[in-house]
């Protein structure tokens, strides 16, 4: 169950996000959620886009280099300490979590987490117990 998130390394230099924004946009690709950790020299952006396959081609096609990563999406209610709770849960099962982030849809009134953790099926199950909400892929495409 669970999402694939886009690993694309980058040139730490002016434009470069721009580039690949730009390239994606050309080719209808929505991103629906991102993240960025940078160094000095390169960066590693974190994507979730609505169309993973042609995201991936058109990237590889244009140099990048991509991994493809499973991840854990999670929907959470939009309130104080709903996002601790979930949280808790992963702590309480042992589950290393590696980073998380987050972003809101249009409609709802729910943030959705994305957590990459040592687990994720132990996650997801743990995370389905404790009542919350696994987001999919399909998910992802109707956002």
């Amino acid at each position: 169950m669970s999402i694939k998130q886009l690993n694309i390394f980058v040139e730490n230099k002016q434009g470069a996000l721009v580039t690949i924004t730009d390239t994606l946009a050309k080719h209808d690709i929505n991103i629906r959620a991102l993240s960025i950790a940078d160094t000095e020299e390169f960066g590693i952006l974190r994507l979730i886009v609505n169309d993973n396959d042609t995201a991936c081609k058109i990237l590889t096609d244009e140099g990048y280099l991509i991994k493809v990563t499973d991840v854990v999406g999670v929907k959470i209610g939009d309130q104080p300490g709903k996002l601790s709770k979930a949280l808790e849960v992963i702590d309480k099962a042992d589950i290393n979590m590696e980073y998380l982030y987050a972003f809101m849809a249009r409609t709802e009134k729910h943030a959705y987490v994305v957590l990459r953790v040592a687990d994720n099926g132990l996650a997801e199950y743990v995370l389905e117990a404790a009542g919350f909400h696994m987001i999919t892929d399909a998910d992802i495409n109707k956002l």
